[in-house]
């Protein structure tokens, strides 16, 4: 290293050695100019000695002169910064350190030492001032060899354990820090050493000897101390003791990860189980969550602490341990006795925490994990109860409890839980209410949608929904069948705007329409125009425009309605739209079609008269029904969307209808679509020859008595003689009423489907009505006795005219 390079070396370390003397007397004057003063300043002897010292500074120093006499004399001494100026007037800032030089009898003169501060990190610093800064720092100090072993340390390190500082030389880290991870600090001191380069910041988590059940964070740094010629000495490192920090931090992480990770469903059990997850094993070693049985079915527990009169029904809600092999079982019952810390916290409402266990208790040990055991035998030392509790209302307890962590649960530990469960304690309490909505809401559902499709021989049926409101599960689409008479069967989709229980409530009005109008035997077109009519007059009753936000989904202004009608006798359908797609068919050889049917006017906003279609259906087609949510492209709806979507899907096939009918849902609809979907699928049959009889009639009455013995044969030849007195009599009354008060010609059909359906079909225009006769009337007795000896009877109107119809019972023929 070369001369000039030292001495600025030497100026860096601020070495008192290499200040520059000068020599002043009593009265300010230089007496002695050295050659190191001559090269800091720049003036020769002559130009310095014997003229006042204050020629060498700046006016503002030389002011301060007197003042700084003064002191030299009372402390014999004085210390501190000057600006000195050169011959140039440059000013030069320099470390004056000023010292009595007396001789025997002689004057008063004063030694300055001058050290130059312009490449100096700080004030000059002497061997006493450096250790009173070492020694008593409060920061732990340390100095290791290249060995690491201790050469050095200073009274603050004490505090984090391994002695004092006599203790530690020449002794290694693992040596007097058992409880640290000695391996891991040394390797950060040997990289140090390897690569001269200062590890700062590096935080490390152990156990110390002065806190052994107490986990510690320590914020380390470590740099290489280097001898002149550059080669390593050791490493000198300081220590801070960050526990508090540490803790804090790992408590906001925990209750930041609790924000995140609790409450993400609205499910009670699932969300107790995020609290216990969340709360191991950072926390805790063993959790568990047990809530109120009612709060499970998302009733409504008492207002404040629970009353310790009665029994307390608690359900195992939550678990989590650290240990795996541990099995509790989910959703059983959780049983504590009477007067134990965690009946005491659901009575009181406070929570309770024991620092240290009894090992040797069996109080309420055995309630831990359903076994007889000592806490000691469960390995568990520390526990903590805190009550779930929201708005004022208890819904469980939470328990935490410790075995592998040395350290106890303190008083901030206690807060921490308190802190954690309050806000777990809203999700679950909002996953309640959201439970006795639902299960509300699905009441509802399950009251307004069929509970399931009823049994007729006319199709077979199969139904999916998918509602857009996955909260609540409802929405305004809907299906219905409806068996009709002659054993035909009525297929109906529908959709009321908006979703949830306002769209649901009017659709249920709706489907409840539908049915009565259906039970009329109305045409399509004839039940839509109802509907309409119905829709319109209540919106216009309430006072409810169409154009009024909401008024659609309170009063069904806006609807869409399909409805058909399929006739398995002759394999006729006749169907009509009110602002509903149009359906698809599936051809038995697999061909996928859509029916050309008129588009009428969504119900209540009126518009042209509704239109039906009839068509032959082959048997073995497959009527595909649906809403238009069905078509419905991401957040568009299905009015600008291709129906060419729905042909892939249809020509899939499947095991049964009902997994088609999925699929087809599936393959169109994402798992939470933007508009409710109803697809109602329905695969046609035939009543084969052997199933139907007809007969037409001339308008004569004394056919009569050849219809009954034509009736009574067909029904020997269907097996069905039990039936016959009864058919026989409805036989006559029907075609004897069609003979005395209609027109044209007459036909008697007899239908053996699920029940035994007698038809007589006339010509006339008015449907004729039951009444009670009195005891002197003729006649009038014969509806009453065809409606006291059938199952139900009625009257349908068709294009040639009216058919009169009655049922019996296949399984209980009458006697």
């Amino acid at each position: 290293m070369g001369t000039q390079e030292e001495h600025a070396t030497a100026r860096h370390r601020f070495d008192v050695a290499d200040a520059v003397p000068v020599l002043v007397d009593d009265q300010g004057l230089v007496t002695c100019w050295t050659s190191g003063a001559q090269r800091l300043l720049d003036y020769g002897p002559s130009e310095v000695v014997g003229r006042p010292v204050t020629g060498l500074l700046v006016p503002e120093d030389a002011a301060r002169l007197p003042e700084l006499a003064e002191r030299c004399r009372r402390d014999n001494g004085w210390v501190g910064l000057l600006t000195a100026r050169r011959s140039d007037g440059a000013p030069v800032r320099v470390m004056t350190r000023v010292v009595a030089a007396q001789e025997k009898d002689g004057p008063a003169r004063w030694l300055a030492l001058l050290s130059e501060m312009g490449r100096a990190p700080g004030w000059n610093m002497s061997r006493t001032v450096l250790e009173q800064m070492l020694a008593g720092s409060p920061v732990g100090i340390a100095i290791v060899d290249t060995d690491l072993r201790f050469v050095w340390s200073n009274a603050a390190l004490e505090e984090f354990g391994g002695g004092p500082p006599y203790q530690r030389l020449g002794r290694r880290l693992a040596d007097i820090q058992p409880g640290l991870d000695a391996a891991a600090l040394e390797t950060q001191m040997r990289r140090v050493l390897e690569t001269g380069e200062p590890i700062v910041g590096y935080e490390h988590l152990g156990s110390i000897r002065s806190a052994p059940h107490r986990e510690t964070a320590h914020m380390m740094s470590f740099t290489r101390l280097d001898d002149d010629q550059g080669r390593a000495m050791g490493v000198y490192y300081t220590v801070v003791d960050v526990s508090e920090r540490h803790q804090a931090r790992r408590r906001l992480a925990l209750l930041d990860r609790a924000g995140r990770h609790i409450g993400r469903t609205l499910d009670v059990a699932h969300t107790a189980q995020e609290l216990a997850d969340v709360a191991v094993p950072g926390f805790a070693d063993l959790v568990w969550v047990d809530l109120l049985d009612s709060v499970l079915s998302g009733g409504e527990p008492q207002p404040g602490p629970l009353s310790d009169t009665g029994p307390v029904k608690l359900r195992r809600s939550g678990y989590r341990s650290d240990n795996e092999d541990e099995a509790v079982g989910i959703g059983d019952a959780a049983t504590y006795l009477s007067g134990s810390p965690p009946i005491r916290c659901l009575t009181s409402g406070d929570s309770w925490r024991a620092e240290h266990l009894d090992p040797l208790a069996r109080e309420w040990a055995a309630d831990v994990l359903g076994r007889e055991a000592t806490f000691r035998e469960l390995g568990l030392h520390s526990v903590m109860i805190v009550p779930v509790r929201a708005r004022g209302v208890t819904l469980g307890i939470t328990t935490f409890l410790r075995r592998r962590r040395k350290e106890p649960f303190d008083e901030d530990d206690l807060r921490l839980a308190e802190d954690l469960v309050s806000r777990a304690a809203v999700c679950i309490d909002n996953a309640r209410r959201y439970t006795r909505e639902r299960d509300a809401a699905l009441l509802l559902q399950r009251s307004l949608l069929p509970h399931r499709l009823p049994e007729q021989d006319a199709v077979e049926v199969a139904a999916c929904y998918r509602p857009a409101d996955e909260l609540t599960g409802l929405g305004g689409d809907w299906y219905d069948v409806v068996p009709l008479s002659g054993a035909r069967v009525a297929l109906v989709v529908g959709e009321v705007p908006g979703h949830g229980t306002t769209a649901a409530a009017a659709m249920g009005r709706l489907r409840t329409a539908v049915r009565t109008l259906a039970a009329l035997d109305l045409r399509p077109e004839e039940v839509l125009a109802h509907l309409d009519d119905l829709v319109g007059r209540s919106a216009r009753d309430e006072g409810v425009l169409p154009d009024i936000e909401g008024a659609d989904s309170m009063r069904g202004v806006g609807a869409g309605c399909l409805y058909a009608v399929y006739d398995p006798v002759d394999g006729q359908c006749t169907m009509a739209t009110a602002g509903n797609p149009s359906p698809a068919v599936v051809l038995p050889d697999g061909e996928v079609t859509f029916v050309d049917l008129p588009q009428g006017p969504p119900l209540g906003v009126g518009g042209p008269p509704f239109e039906s279609v009839e068509m032959a259906l082959a048997e073995g087609s497959t009527l595909a029904m649906y809403t238009d949510g069905l078509l419905a492209r991401g957040d568009h709806w299905a009015t600008d969307a291709d129906p060419d979507r729905l042909v892939p899907a249809l020509e899939r096939t499947a095991p049964t209808l009902a997994l088609r009918s999925r699929a087809v849902v599936d393959a169109l609809v994402p798992v939470r679509p933007h508009d409710d979907v109803v697809l109602l699928m329905a695969r046609t049959r035939l009543l084969g020859d052997d199933q139907v009889a007809d007969w037409d009639l001339p308008s004569d009455p004394a056919v009569v008595a050849d219809a009954r013995k034509s009736a009574g044969r067909q029904l020997a030849e269907w097996g069905l003689e039990p039936l016959a007195f009864t058919t026989e009599l409805v036989v006559s009354e029907l075609v004897t009423n069609a003979i005395r008060y209609a027109t044209g010609p007459i036909r008697l059909r007899l239908i053996k489907e699920r029940s035994l359906i007698c038809e007589v079909l006339d010509g006339g225009a008015s449907a004729p009505h039951l009444r009670h006769p009195r005891a002197t009337d003729e006649g009038g007795r014969g509806l009453l006795l065809v409606s006291q000896f059938t199952q139900r009877w009625g009257t349908r109107f068709a294009p040639e005219g009216k058919v009169i119809w009655a049922e019996q019972s296949l399984a209980d023929p009458v006697e």
